[in-house]
This record gives structure tokens, C-alpha cells and sequence, in this order.
């Protein structure tokens, strides 16, 4: 079965250097370069710089996590089929890393780390893993590609219908939410002021103090 080949701009994207400080704005407040542009694969480029030289084109975030580079998986998974790497929720967001990251432990070929059984072992730099996923990075998975050719990063048109298929549901499920919020306001705007008004004083109204019937 023929794979096609990695995208061009792949290679590129994980070899670029991002949050540097932008030489065009170097006084402006957002000027880290954490932009990349799939379209021009060129150098990392900051906010200012995709609105004046990249306003429509494919751009996609680079964030951090631990000093290293991640991005979100609703950002990549448009353009890159994904499939194999673990992903990660880092502040509420499912991201996955760039690229290979350093070790503490050695590596090995076995499944018994720090006293600990693991059998999800990334295939190329053997780096624990949450679930069974093949590999623990984008670059880890282009390493695969190029050495065992069994993986692939261009999306194929079912996996593009599945995408779009995911998006319109999250689309669905949110308009779902405003609307339930839109009719929980209306409800609450009807309601007549006086009776609130009359709860409000029910509830503050103290009883009064019991008398003793005279004696006789």
C-alpha cells in the first residue's frame, strides 16, 4: 500500500525556533514569535506580524508547556493526519508536543521503568506513555514514517469527513448551550419584580415575640 510522503513544510515547522522576540516589534506587548505560517514556511512570526504579512493565510499557533513547544490538537488536525501520538490536556486544551523530549531515565527497550510496569512505550525515543498511542511526538512519528514507511501524517478524505463531522457537532453542542442560557435569561427577566420583592421581605421578617394571656 502506497503512504503518501510528509508535507514539505513539516520538516521546517519542527526545526524553527519559537518565542523569540520579534526584531520588526521589539517594544510592542505580544511581540514573541509563536506564529507559523504553512503557506510561506518560513521563520516564527508574532502576532503584529500576522495581521500586516499574514492576514489570510494558514497560520497555526505554537504554545508551551515545560519549555517545550505544543500545539492544539483543533489547530493541527485540520492539515496533518495525527493519529499514533499521544496528545495531552494542559490548561483545559488537548495539545501534543513538536518534538522529542529530553529524558532523565535511559533509554530502553523494555517496559520496566523506575520499578514501575508501562507496556505504552513511544517507538522511537521509548519515552513512557499515557495510552496506547505509537508515538510521543510529531517528530517521533516523522522519524517512524521515514524509517518503517507504516504511517502517515496527509490526511486521507474519510479522515477529513470524521474531522468535519467532530467540528459540527462541537458547533451543534454550543449553539445547544447559548440557547439554553438565552431561555434560562428570558425566564429570569420575567419575572415580575414584586414578587421578588416579596420573597426578599418574607424571608427578612422577623417573628414576633409570644404574650402570655393575662391571668385572671
Amino acid at each position: 500500500m502506497f503512504l503518501p510522503p510528509p508535507p514539505p513544510w513539516l520538516e521546517q515547522l519542527l526545526s524553527t525556533t519559537f518565542f523569540t522576540i520579534c526584531e520588526s516589534h521589539i517594544d510592542a506587548p505580544r511581540n514573541e514569535c509563536n506564529m507559523y505560517c504553512l503557506d510561506c514556511t518560513d521563520q516564527a512570526f508574532c502576532f503584529y506580524c500576522k495581521q500586516s504579512s499574514h492576514k489570510d493565510h494558514q497560520v497555526i499557533q505554537i504554545r508551551r508547556s515545560s519549555y517545550h513547544d505544543v500545539v492544539r490538537v483543533t489547530e493541527i488536525q485540520k492539515i496533518l493526519d495525527i493519529s499514533g501520538v499521544q496528545t495531552y490536556v494542559i490548561n483545559s486544551a488537548r495539545v501534543l508536543f513538536l518534538n522529542e523530549r529530553p529524558q532523565n531515565q535511559p533509554k530502553t527497550n523494555n517496559a520496566i521503568v523506575s520499578g514501575k510496569s508501562n507496556s505504552h512505550l513511544c517507538e522511537i525515543c521509548r519515552r513512557n506513555l499515557l495510552d496506547p498511542f505509537r508515538f510521543c511526538s510529531l517528530g517521533c512519528k516523522l522519524v517512524g514514517i521515514k524509517k518503517n514507511g507504516n504511517a502517515r501524517f496527509v490526511l486521507s478524505a474519510k479522515k477529513d469527513e470524521e474531522i468535519g463531522r467532530m467540528h459540527e457537532g462541537i458547533a451543534r453542542l454550543a449553539s445547544k448551550e447559548e440557547l439554553r442560557e438565552g431561555i434560562h435569561k428570558q425566564v429570569y427577566q420575567s419575572t415580575p419584580s414584586h414578587v421578588s420583592l416579596q420573597v426578599c421581605s418574607n424571608s427578612r421578617r422577623r417573628k414576633g415575640v409570644p404574650h402570655r394571656a393575662p391571668y385572671l
